[in-house]
């Protein structure tokens, strides 16, 4: 199993300026991850989006470290200007050279719609604005996918709903093992679900604590039925992460298990451990 590592997982770093998104990848190289991947790139000033990522592109060949994904964040309920937006981000991952991107599919309805509706309301609107994106993606050779991500579009049944009315298999899942848990579902019943149409998988891990007891304090948030999570190195945390890993493969996904990390710990030492445990798993 190939071993990837968002470039998110660094962003302790990147948010302080100690390091780039450029900068971290011959640290993913050394600390020996097969590739890397993306969150919308942060081009220094001057420098457009795509003059950045031909630039990102380059230094991670030179490091002989493919980029696997590029992930963004979208709304497709604002309806066509943001597919025409996460075109445009295509356009992006075509230069990195990425043959996936993430686009999120909805963060929820509008305040005034949220007393009479419901994912199933929107779900064709969602369902045909993956189709036009996928459409256009696969003129560039790129793979699209969704992730279980942002409570309204979180917890399996839902992606599954999405991805079968999508209905094209150039569309699917991005699975985030531990994300399943902010819509308080098990991870490893979710998995099992979406096996079928995983392109992409995200490892990782949460400590989870009960909502009926005391707020754990700084660096937890809320899932939505109101238990308490906080990121965690991989295999420190409550997910059920090597299981997850163990069906995934055994269902015979040969793609990368790329870390996301996004605990408090030191991000190096966290990724560095993460990693040591994920191999562990199999990965």
């Amino acid at each position: 199993m190939k071993t990837g590592v968002s470039s998110y997982s660094f962003q302790q770093l990147i948010g302080r300026g100690a390091e780039t998104q450029k900068s971290i990848i011959p640290i993913a190289k050394e600390m020996g991850f097969d590739g890397i991947e993306f969150t919308d790139l942060n081009a220094p000033e001057g420098m457009t989006e795509a003059e950045y990522a031909a630039e990102i592109k380059e230094e991670c060949e030179k490091n002989s470290l493919p980029v696997i994904a590029y992930t963004i964040g979208a709304d497709l309920l604002k309806g066509e200007s943001e597919v025409e937006r996460v075109c445009k981000k295509l356009d992006i991952a075509k230069i990195l050279g990425a043959p996936l991107l993430r686009h999120d599919a909805a963060w929820g309805l509008p305040d005034g719609d949220k007393s009479y509706k419901g994912f199933e309301n929107v779900l064709p609107m969602l369902a045909d604005s993956c189709r036009k994106i996928t459409a256009y993606a696969k003129t560039l050779g790129i793979v699209t996918m969704t992730e279980n991500h942002g409570q309204f579009c979180q917890e399996s049944v839902r992606m599954e709903k999405l991805v079968n009315a999508v209905c094209d298999p150039n569309f699917g899942v991005l699975c985030d093992i531990g994300n399943f848990a902010c819509a308080d579902e098990n991870s490893a019943d979710a998995v099992g679900r979406l096996l079928p149409y995983i392109k992409h998988v995200h490892a990782k891990d949460f400590y989870i604590r009960s909502g009926n007891g005391i707020d754990p304090g700084e660096g937890f948030f809320r899932s939505r039925s109101g238990n308490y999570l906080r990121g965690s190195i991989i295999g420190h945390g409550d997910i059920p992460v090597y299981q997850c890993i163990r069906k995934i493969t055994e269902n015979g996904y040969g793609g990368y298990i790329s870390i996301e990390f996004e605990g408090m710990e030191n991000c190096l030492e966290a990724i560095r451990i993460g990693l040591e445990n994920l191999k562990k798993a199999g990965a």
